[in-house]
């Protein structure tokens, strides 16, 4: 009778020990893999507006807000781009964020550039190139297209303060 007893036990505590390495191993094996599944991030379009509104020869703010997932956590962002056309027609979109330390900038007026406030990058309004500072890259231009007279924007986030231009997945 105790050798049943001894051998149901083994069996049980051979079972027992399975079926945990199984709840704990399966889900761990899981998380390891699944970037590996997982689909390609999907380009985004974002609306500005309409193209024709857009005024030639002036730098446009443009502000949006959308949905950041982290793991269980959903929060809303802030973003921003900057628009400048200079014949209506072609349009050029920088990244709201500065490629130094990604802080925001804004267009200085009076000298026709644009400025980050919190180490002094300069940026030229035409073409993103650095112009003092310590950013290390030219602003981050984004592509566009316009549909039915509406202006779209693929919008990315990028590393800041690396040399090459690197979109954040």
């Amino acid at each position: 009778m105790d050798e049943a007893r001894r051998r149901f036990l083994k069996w049980m505590t051979a079972f027992g020990s399975l079926l945990t390495g199984a709840l704990v191993g399966v889900p761990a094996v899981r998380a390891f893999l699944s970037p590996a599944f997982r689909p390609p991030p999907t380009q985004r379009w974002i609306k500005i507006g309409e193209a024709a509104q857009i005024e030639p020869g002036v730098p446009l703010r443009f502000d949006f807000s959308e949905t950041v997932n982290d793991a269980w956590v959903e929060t809303r962002a802030l973003r921003g781009v900057w628009l400048y056309t200079e014949d209506g027609e072609k349009f050029t979109v920088y990244s709201g964020q500065c490629t130094h330390l990604a802080c925001s900038y804004a267009f200085e007026k009076q000298r026709g550039l644009f400025l980050c406030p919190c180490h002094h990058g300069m940026f030229d309004l035409k073409t993103g190139a650095v112009l003092g500072g310590p950013p290390p890259r030219p602003l981050d231009t984004l592509e566009t297209k316009v549909e039915d007279g509406d202006l779209y924007v693929a919008y990315h986030t990028f590393r800041a303060g690396i040399p090459e231009k690197i979109a954040v997945t």
